[in-house]
């Protein structure tokens, strides 16, 4: 029924609807970047152990030996050996894991370990 009246409510609800829809992706953009940084962590955490674990087996080797053996370990498992020294039979590295949060933005994530033998 038409009274003459212009209709100003036309269309509200599709721009209410826009604006819920744009603050989920937001959320969910910004939830993937937190992710994306706890992975990044994570893998970065394990290439440091692995690393450290290789570098340990090749430890009578040569500090040149151990740390070339834990750089390989490390690139395998995603990361970069930023760091890595021979203390004793001790091997001490730690790796870097470069990712992408969100486009345009890069970060680094970074992780140290250490492994040796035994002691009683």
């Amino acid at each position: 029924m038409d009274d003459g009246r212009p209709d100003t409510e036309r269309g509200g609800a599709t721009v209410l609807l826009l604006a819920i829809g744009l603050v989920f992706v937001l959320f969910g953009t910004f939830g993937a970047a937190i992710a994306a940084a706890g992975m990044a962590g994570q893998r970065a955490a394990v290439a440091a152990d692995l690393g450290a674990l290789a570098g340990a087996a090749r430890a009578l080797d040569g500090g040149a030996m151990a740390c070339a053996s834990a750089a390989d370990i490390a690139g395998r498992n995603g990361g970069r050996l930023a760091g890595c020294r021979l203390d004793g039979l001790d091997v001490l590295v730690t790796v870097e894991v470069v990712f992408t949060p969100l486009p345009g933005l890069t970060r680094v994530a970074s992780s140290t370990a250490r492994a040796g033998p035994v002691r009683g």
